[in-house]
């Protein structure tokens, strides 16, 4: 990726992807500049116990999570906990009403802007100088 670009380098995905985009990140520093990670699995259905964050800890690569408040591999409290054993910067983006898999006939028309508007937001406010 970096041979082909000098620009920032972002990698997301959905779901497991998004799982092994992190886990990519977290192994690798330096070779992503972003992440955004759409309905993140945090731990099985209905297995709050087997949590898939032992990677998050190493993650210094600011992520942007968005999940649904009726995600089943993990609510919005899970994720706020999760988020916080991150040393990066993250934010995490509630979809009302959605389950894993995001989009709905309620949120179809605006939700693909309004991801892309937030992770914009997000990556102009790690842009901006602190003080």
């Amino acid at each position: 990726m970096r041979h082909l670009t000098k620009g920032k380098v972002v990698l997301g995905g959905h779901s497991y992807g998004g799982r092994q985009a992190s886990i990519l990140a977290a192994n690798q520093p330096g070779i992503v500049e972003q992440l955004l990670l759409l309905s993140y699995p945090l731990h099985p259905p209905q297995l709050p116990a087997e949590l898939r964050t032992g990677h998050f800890s190493a993650l210094r690569a600011p992520a942007l999570f968005v999940q649904g408040t009726r995600d089943g591999f993990g609510s919005i409290a899970e994720m706020e906990a999760a988020l916080k054993t991150i040393p990066g910067p993250t934010k995490l983006i509630p979809v009302d009403g959605a389950g894993h898999e995001l989009i709905n006939k309620r949120n179809c028309n605006e939700l693909p802007a309004q991801v892309v508007a937030a992770f914009l937001a997000f990556s102009h406010h790690l842009e901006e100088p602190e003080g």
